[in-house]
């Protein structure tokens, strides 16, 4: 049992809200999820919720610098049909596209009992034990959080803390195409590769596969249970906060 594990063993698991959703424009998610943490601070939504997911191409960047780290024009940018979002999480820029899993925890840390520090370190614990699941040994490294193969980096992590409730989360690369990450420094850091669960593995990974197995180191990681809820049902009560 894994020291992670070993905090969590000795309490009855919670039961989170587990949505799946079909490959989505990031600012609809980004939207949703500044909706849920409201919710959830206010106890709208009873519990916390994992929204699982893949992105329409889109460059993100976070609270530290793009002019540096983007190595290609915005007009480059905008030929290409790829859209360039700022948002309030942590971390520089990053791509998302289809074949990327995206996984965006909106939860209550203090009820948690957890740091931002441990909390990230989950988030870690969950991309590397679904690489292993494919045979890939990825690792932690202090260069940057996240996961990596060797210097090239397979899965990334970028949160925000918003009165103890957290949103934004992992990104974890399995069969998408990584030109685009050629036209940024990946995370701020220059002369890094960036990789893929496919790549690594030498086998075709198919995205549903990928995102079971990911349900379940969330679940094992966490302690909890993920019971899968329609985003309808989610999006009633809401509603019902803004009727209130």
């Amino acid at each position: 049992m894994s020291n992670i594990e070993q905090k969590i063993s000795n309490r009855n698991p919670d039961c989170w809200h587990y949505v799946i959703l079909p490959a989505t424009d990031y600012r609809r998610v980004w939207h949703l999820q500044q909706e849920l943490v409201a919710a959830r601070k206010e106890k709208t939504i009873d519990a916390d919720t994992v929204l699982i997911l893949e992105h329409f191409p889109v460059f993100t960047f976070g609270r530290r610098g793009l002019d540096e780290n983007l190595t290609v024009s915005e007009a480059f940018l905008k030929k290409s049909g790829i859209g360039l979002i700022q948002v309030e999480r942590g971390g520089s820029i990053t791509f998302h596209a289809p074949g990327q899993l995206v996984v965006y925890l909106i939860m209550d840390l203090q009820r948690a009992g957890l740091g931002v520090a441990d909390y990230v370190t989950r988030l870690e614990e969950i991309m590397l034990r679904t690489a292993r699941d494919w045979g890939v040994a990825a690792r932690r490294n202090s260069l940057n959080r996240g996961i990596w193969v060797d210097l090239k980096k397979m899965g990334s992590v970028g949160i925000a803390v918003r009165r103890g409730i957290t949103f934004h989360g992992l990104a974890l690369n399995v069969n998408l195409s990584l030109d685009p990450f050629s036209w940024i420094h990946p995370c701020g850091l220059k002369g890094i590769q960036v990789t893929s669960l496919a790549k690594e593995s030498g086998r075709n990974v198919s995205i549903s596969r990928v995102r079971t197995a990911v349900k379940r180191h969330i679940e094992s990681v966490f302690g909890i249970r993920l019971k899968t809820t329609g985003l309808p049902a989610l999006q009633r009560r809401l509603c019902k906060k803004t009727a209130d």
